[in-house]
């Protein structure tokens, strides 16, 4: 990384850019469209998208929410020609920390069961496995 990285909370404008690198990072699948949960994110209180910024670029993010009991973090996603420099492990810790001060005592994510890598990734910065099952209906018809 050549320039200081600095993390804030992105605005609309920064949509495209995020939706790029979500999809260069491989996180987008054809029923949740990137582009509508950015904007959900950015329209309540209770979540963003934060982004760490270097010389003016988007060059990692964490979207991150809390439901009142537990909060959640999604699309952690870093540039791939900068991965394994740390970014990653950052964007989780700036995530938990806007989550501890929203009053959150916990945190949990989803991690598809194969994605090993990412797996391993979480499991060194101190995250289990739960022991439950999740379970999900959709409200909308999702686009294949």
């Amino acid at each position: 990384m050549s320039g200081a990285i600095t993390v804030r909370s992105c605005a609309a404008e920064d949509r495209d850019a995020v939706v790029a690198l979500w999809t260069a990072c491989g996180l987008v699948v054809p029923w949740n469209d990137p582009a509508t949960d950015f904007a959900l994110a950015l329209s309540k209180s209770s979540s963003t998208v934060l982004a760490a910024i270097e010389s003016g670029r988007i060059v990692a993010t964490a979207m991150v929410g809390q439901d009142g009991h537990r909060g959640w973090i999604y699309y952690v996603a870093v540039d791939p020609a900068l991965q394994g420099r740390g970014l990653g492990r950052r964007m989780v810790s700036e995530a938990e920390g806007w989550l501890a001060a929203a009053g959150m005592p916990k945190v949990q994510l989803l991690v598809r069961e194969t994605n090993q890598r990412v797996l391993a990734f979480y499991e060194r910065l101190g995250y289990a496995r739960s022991p439950v099952t999740m379970m999900q209906k959709w409200l909308t018809n999702p686009s294949p």
